[in-house]
């Protein structure tokens, strides 16, 4: 299975959705950076993502977007093929 990695903060009910869904999926770990702790880690989450908001969410090394882009994936089917890469 893929590595999961997502950029998240304490409070943000799309962070729980995004990571319910992978749970779902089978995703047992998923290496949460918490950038509401540490400033330098939003900032490390803008310059790698272009973006602002979380959750940001990586499978393996792409970039797949926010809550809603993990959604349309998994809607699409293309989310299980990005999860089972190793």
């Amino acid at each position: 299975m893929a590595k999961i990695r997502m950029y998240a903060t304490n409070v943000c009910p799309y962070c729980v959705r995004a990571e319910q869904l992978l749970k779902r999926k089978g995703v047992t770990d998923i290496e949460k950076i918490r950038v509401d702790q540490d400033p330098a880690l939003r900032d490390e989450m803008i310059k790698l993502t272009g973006r602002r908001t979380v959750p940001q969410i990586f499978i393996g090394d792409q970039h797949v977007g926010g809550c809603d882009d993990l959604f349309d994936l998994d809607h699409a089917g293309k989310l299980d093929p990005l999860l089972a890469a190793p």
